[in-house]
């Protein structure tokens, strides 16, 4: 029983519950108080989805591995941040999981995008195969922006889901760029013109409101991943304000990075402490019954979650937002430019209305999802590789 509570890697206890502190605990956009709100954090950090090393999983590309363990981190990472924006999606940010408890239909159509088999939307086969083509061989340790890179290519075949995924290179942001993206492919120009979107009266997850309708139907929900390197070989302290703030947007999916080569979930932090969900740990692969209910326990982690000091960050992240209306990414804009008001807080990125004009074609990867533009940025983000682009101060 005792050894239980020791980690994989280093004999530490892993599972201390929260400091009793005065400072905030900031969770995905969510402010918490650790002496009135303990089951609350609690409760809302187990109801993320958490994804771990598997295995006995059926073989990647059939002869392939049939365990992620020693390298499939980041992999389950980019699982994690993606299954967040699925969870606002389709459930909301205010959706719980509670243990033992009937959950409905879409949670586990969300779930299921992301079990260990080939036909899973997101799926660490579908994954693994898919960096084959960002020249990663698979079994090889992905970076946070391989693992973006991926997903946006994924998420082209999740009809269900409807994203608009765009990966802000170069620490820009582009808002022209975005609205061209969420705007695109919409069946028409107003609500009034397509009576027939969904058959129960439910258009992008709300209730029928003719007004809201139509402005919902010219906005595809927005998931920005956004690739940063925030400092050589350790973060930059003046980035470190600017990081706390994103944890504290409505719209934070979070961050995905971590220590070299050794992947987490960065969810919120406390203090001068990031709390982070940990993929470190093997777990049996869970077989879907017929019904499409599967047994769920072992994807809440179910105990505290772990802590490290902001300052032992890797200084190669991606940070993430979900906008589900243009209303939530005109929030989010205005947001970012308070930010860059903030004294002692240096900008992560930029924040531009459209493209620089030093900027190659505008966004080759938006455009079409199998083009590989994907290695010039690789350069540049991954922590696997040596010749980094340094923010300026």
């Amino acid at each position: 029983l005792f050894l239980a509570t020791l980690t994989y890697d280093t004999l530490r206890f892993e599972y201390e519950d929260f400091p009793e502190t005065k400072e905030p605990v900031w969770i995905l956009g969510r402010k918490y108080s650790v002496f009135t709100e303990k089951e609350e954090i609690l409760l809302d950090v187990t109801s993320r989805l958490w994804f771990t090393y598997r295995k006995n999983f059926p073989a990647i590309g059939g002869t392939g591995p049939t365990s992620d363990t020693g390298w499939g981190c980041m992999l389950r990472c980019g699982q994690m941040i993606f299954a967040q924006a699925l969870v606002c999606r389709h459930l909301g940010r205010d959706w719980r999981w509670i243990k033992g408890k009937r959950q409905m239909d879409n949670y586990f159509n969300v779930l299921n995008a992301f079990i260990d088999k080939k036909d899973s939307y997101y799926s660490i086969h579908q994954i693994a195969q898919m960096g084959v083509g960002e020249g990663k061989s698979i079994g090889q340790w992905y970076g946070p922006n391989t693992v973006a890179q991926v997903l946006k290519k994924l998420a082209t075949f999740d009809t269900w889901s409807s994203l608009a995924v765009h990966i802000a290179m170069d620490n820009t942001v582009v808002m022209e760029e975005i609205r061209r993206l969420c705007q695109s492919n919409v069946p028409c120009a107003g609500a009034a013109a397509c009576p027939a979107l969904d058959s129960d009266g439910l258009y992008n997850g709300c209730p029928e409101d003719v007004g809201l309708r139509e402005r919902l139907a010219l906005w595809k929900p927005l998931v920005l991943l956004i690739p940063l390197r925030l400092g050589l070989t350790e973060i930059n302290e003046a980035y470190i304000e600017t990081l706390k703030h994103c944890f504290m947007m409505p719209q934070s999916l979070g961050v995905i990075g971590g220590k070299p080569n050794s992947a987490h979930y960065f969810i919120g932090y406390v203090g001068e402490e990031l709390i982070y969900l940990d993929p470190h740990t093997t777990q049996p692969a869970v077989e879907p019954s017929d019904s499409g209910c599967l047994p769920d326990d072992s994807f809440h982690c179910q105990h505290p979650p772990c802590r490290m000091s902001i300052a032992e960050l890797d200084p190669s992240i991606a940070v993430g937002f979900f906008c589900n209306t243009e209303a939530d990414f005109n929030d989010w804009c205005q947001q970012i430019k308070k930010l860059s008001l903030v004294r002692g807080a240096l900008p992560m990125f930029e924040l531009v209305e459209r493209q620089p004009s030093h900027f190659s074609n505008p966004d080759v990867l938006n455009l079409t999802p199998d083009s590989s533009d994907a290695d010039r940025l690789e350069r540049f983000f991954d922590s696997e590789d040596e010749d980094f682009e340094i923010l300026s101060l």
